[in-house]
């Protein structure tokens, strides 16, 4: 990986470190109702205060559009993090100007500053070079250690990377490591699992990935329209017709280039979503009626794909397999990631997994900690998957 990370950063006493978070955590009542996203941060944050440099942590919160919007501050995390962080935590009214460098002026070394939401500044969304000059007027050096807002070339994100000395934090140095493991340089055979109800969201995914994967295997709702372009009745199921003719050009793909797709050869089919609802499972192929409409992969596909994982060396997932928040169609989604997840543990099979729906999945299957890694970045990790570059990403390399 080529890409600077905070052990090529000397000399740190003393020194004022601007570190972009994502603290875009959710909130109810002004208080914060998972704290997720901030321990994640608690390792750079740490890290730099054992070095000797004052901390000032750069977020946003909600869309605000370039207005101040009070229900958006970023005040409410502070309680949060003082008692993460076990220290005080001192927090200034702009992310600019006076008020900002006063706060951090009077930091000690070691001392840790949260400014107010950066998206109160049109600039930051416009990638504004004026916008992003005042952010560096504060600090000595840059760290990004928000993955999940990477993809965006914002002023905090990317246009400030380009004034300082820029380095990646221990939070996005691990999220990059293990996709590096998953996509950059992988130990093959590598499979692929994508799910979700939509092909037409995950095209260039699904494009990116069959020139990279030895085999890939599809779910969910996209399942259905790969059927159905292969003339399979599939009754009353959700699926996009309109995009048979992009499936079949996929599978035609996927095949010049020696990647094996995986679709299901059975489904679980029942007449409506709800729990405990009658359902069986049906070869694929076999007779529907209007009603029946494919809600699950089936145990077959399951055992297909589970075999799959024991001969593959790293696995990357995303999306379901199924309408996993409805019980009894959660089956093939959480036999498939407790299968996963016990190669993991077992060190036979690296599983790496992202995108919103996906740590979901596994926090129901209750493995999401048994993966090798989970990225919580959504929409920065479905770009990465696709093959494009992340301009936070980017603006580190050494």
């Amino acid at each position: 990986m080529t890409f600077r990370t905070l052990d090529d950063a000397t000399d740190l006493a003393g020194k004022t470190a601007l570190v972009r978070v994502d603290f875009n955590v959710p909130m109810e009542g002004g208080k914060v109702t998972d704290d997720t996203r901030l321990r994640v941060a608690l390792p750079t944050i740490e890290r730099l205060r054992n070095a000797g440099a004052k901390v000032a942590l750069l977020a946003h919160f909600d869309r605000p559009k370039g207005d101040r919007v009070p229900s958006m501050s970023l005040k409410p995390v502070v309680d949060d993090l003082e008692r993460l962080l076990g220290a005080p935590v001192r927090f200034a009214e702009d992310c600019v100007g006076d008020e900002a460098r006063a706060v951090i002026a009077d930091l000690d070394a070691g001392g840790v500053a949260l400014l107010e939401n950066v998206r109160f500044h049109k600039g930051e969304e416009k990638n504004d070079p004026a916008f992003a000059q005042q952010l560096a007027a504060l600090g000595d050096l840059y760290v990004n250690d928000a993955f999940s807002a990477a993809h965006r070339a914002h002023a905090s994100t990317e246009g400030l990377a380009r004034l300082l000395p820029a380095y990646a934090g221990e939070s996005m140095r691990r999220e990059l490591e293990a996709l590096d493991k998953a996509l950059g340089s992988p130990i093959k055979p590598v499979l692929g699992i994508v799910g979700g109800s939509k092909v037409s969201t995950k095209l260039d995914l699904l494009k990116n990935l069959v020139g990279k994967l030895d085999q890939l295997a599809i779910g969910g709702g996209m399942a259905n329209t790969f059927l159905y372009a292969q003339g399979v009745d599939i009754g009353g199921s959700l699926a996009e017709k309109d995009m048979a003719d992009t499936a079949r050009e996929i599978m035609a793909e996927a095949e010049a280039k020696g990647c094996e797709l995986l679709l299901p050869v059975d489904v679980v089919v029942a007449t409506e979503v709800r729990p405990g609802v009658d359902a069986r499972a049906v070869k694929v192929g076999d007779a529907l009626s209007a009603d029946d409409k494919i809600l699950d992969a089936g145990p077959e596909t399951v055992a297909r794909l589970t075999a799959a994982m024991d001969a593959a060396r790293t696995l990357i997932w995303n999306g379901p397999l199924g309408v996993f928040e409805v019980p009894p169609f959660d089956a093939a989604t959480v036999a498939a990631a407790k299968h996963a997840a016990e190669l993991a543990k077992a060190g036979k099979l690296t599983a790496v997994a992202g995108g919103g729906d996906t740590v979901a999945a596994l926090n129901h299957a209750g493995v999401a900690n048994d993966m090798t890694f989970v990225s919580t970045a959504g929409g920065a990790f479905l770009e990465w998957m696709e093959g494009k570059p992340l301009p936070g990403v980017e603006a580190l390399r050494a």
